[in-house]
């Protein structure tokens, strides 16, 4: 039996076979909820591999999607929207603002933080495949190229991730060249440059109400710094604490809703800080690395290179630890609601209930 092969494509075949192929290895690295008036979660938006800032509607995933757990078998799903927002991964994705008026920030491997006016990506009227083409970026930072021997630039540092103050107006960036930097909004230009740190950057976190930065590094420690004089306040090294496994890179950084406790992890290890008395009050230790952390409440919540999200109190201890799609979770968001999206490889996003049980888990379009 034959078939018509006239209007056979061979470049689309191939694209669509290449596609199909990079599916399975793509990685969502951040989920954030949307800013929207309805209380009940509404739009997530996820930074991923291929550059792509995507957004979802939680409540079409659920009407469309098998409730409960799913892994190998998610089904992938259209995006309300989206555009190529750098070239290479996109690490991290914030609001500056809130409602209709925020910005979506983005940062990536391009050493790049990119800016749009999200009632515009919300409300662009295109077909899907064009809606990044004709969404133009209202912010576009670049790092600067350090100059080495005899006038050589050095290649542009990513950016791994970001944080916001808006009432100060500025986006700190956590960047591979071993600084974090402040940018002024309104005229796109550096403010200060927060030098200290032996190695690149993976987190930062902007803690607003003593006007300070807190980072995570590859060297081992997290900085907590001063946004006046941008000097480095306080050294945390976990290093010197011989209980703990051994430990890696400071991966991840998150304060309460206070912004008086600090939680980070090094490697297999989360530590749990009493800020203002600058006491380490929680030391605990779990199977795989940890990737992201984010407060509920006085309880701690964990995602890494394991399928589970742990929940510990205070103290450290163990709370619950439920099964998630992604084999490796790079990213924890919480609604206010209490609902909880998870986001890593294979394109894999996990939507839990604040009761644990699961809504739904799709994966993310391949741009």
């Amino acid at each position: 039996m034959c078939g018509d092969a006239t209007n056979w494509d061979e470049n689309a075949y191939r694209e669509r076979i290449l596609k199909e192929r990079e599916i399975p290895t793509l990685t969502v690295f951040r989920t954030v909820w949307a800013p929207s008036p309805n209380p009940s979660p509404d739009t997530v938006v996820v930074a991923s591999s291929d550059g792509s800032i995507a957004s979802y509607s939680i409540s079409s995933c659920i009407s469309k999607l098998p409730l409960g757990f799913s892994n190998a078998n998610a089904q992938q799903v259209e995006p309300t929207a989206f555009l190529q927002g750098h070239e290479g991964p996109a690490y991290d994705v914030k609001f500056y603002g809130e409602a209709e008026d925020a910005l979506l920030l983005s940062c990536g491997d391009d050493g790049r933080i990119r800016g749009w006016k999200w009632k515009e990506f919300t409300q662009l009227e295109a077909p899907i495949s064009l809606k990044g083409i004709h969404i133009q970026p209202v912010l576009d930072l670049m790092n600067p190229q350090h100059k080495g021997p005899w006038g050589a630039l050095s290649p542009i540092p990513e950016n791994n991730a970001i944080a916001v103050d808006k009432q100060e107006g500025c986006i700190f960036s956590a960047v591979g060249d071993s600084c974090a930097y402040c940018w002024d909004v309104e005229t796109s230009k550096i403010k200060m440059v927060f030098k200290g740190h032996l190695d690149y950057l993976h987190c930062i976190v902007a803690r607003n109400s003593t006007n300070q930065i807190i980072t995570g590094s590859e060297d081992g420690t997290a900085r907590i710094w001063d946004c006046k004089s941008g000097k480095c306040v306080q050294v945390i090294d976990s290093e010197k604490d011989k209980k703990l496994k051994r430990s890696s890179f400071v991966s991840c950084v998150a304060l309460d809703a206070s912004e008086s406790w600090l939680a980070f992890s090094n490697g297999q290890n989360l530590s749990v800080w009493n800020l203002p008395a600058s006491e380490c009050v929680t030391r605990a230790s779990i199977r795989a690395s940890i990737q992201d952390v984010i407060f509920e409440d006085n309880q701690v919540l964990a995602v890494g290179a394991e399928p589970l999200l742990s929940r510990f109190d205070i103290n450290g201890a163990i709370v619950s630890q439920i099964p998630c799609a992604p084999q490796s979770a790079f990213s924890v968001s919480i609604h206010p609601s209490g609902v909880i999206a998870v986001g890593g490889y294979g394109a894999l996003v996990d939507i839990i209930s604040q009761f644990g049980s699961h809504y739904c888990t799709f994966r993310c379009k391949c741009v």
